[in-house]
């Protein structure tokens, strides 16, 4: 797997994201939805990695910094083609070794609340991440869950 800084610009991630924002879409009230689309994710504050196979597109996420110490996981997708493959933990690998290079302190992240997105807080939570209150501009809001890992203390790569 290559996992490289993405542009945004590719046709398979156009296609990704729209899906990804689309399936939240099915199941959070429009209040509720958080994941960005495409110009928000081209952000200064953002760095967006696509994972491929070759020219296969397998999944993407991304990191947005909060501020020097702190930073957000976004946007964390696997094409349905490839899940149970491995490409989200290795995407988190690469994540949170950007972490670490970035000296942050704390990396956390939005996630959904609903059954759908069990896998999803089930493989946060393999990676250390622990439940917590909102942060950032979060809300309260039932259709949320919010984790957090602190990195203090983890040695800089």
């Amino acid at each position: 797997m290559d996992i490289r800084i993405d542009d945004l610009s590719s046709p398979e991630i156009i296609r990704l994201l729209r899906e990804h924002l689309q399936n939240v879409a099915l199941h959070f009230p429009p209040e509720s939805v958080h994941a960005l689309d495409l110009e928000a994710l081209r952000n200064p504050d953002i760095t967006f990695w696509s994972v491929w196979q070759n020219s296969e597109l397998m999944g993407c996420g991304a990191i947005k910094e909060l501020d020097s110490r702190h930073g957000e996981i976004k946007s964390m997708r696997t094409v349905s083609s490839h899940r149970r493959k491995g490409v989200a933990a290795r995407l988190m690998h690469h994540i949170l070794e950007e972490a670490k290079r970035r000296s942050y302190e704390r990396l956390s992240l939005e996630t959904g609340s609903m059954d759908a997105f069990a896998p999803a807080r089930s493989l946060y939570a393999s990676f250390g991440f622990k439940p917590c209150g909102r942060f950032a501009n979060y809300v309260d809001d039932p259709y949320s869950v919010f984790m957090t890992r602190e990195m203090r203390g983890e040695p800089r790569t």
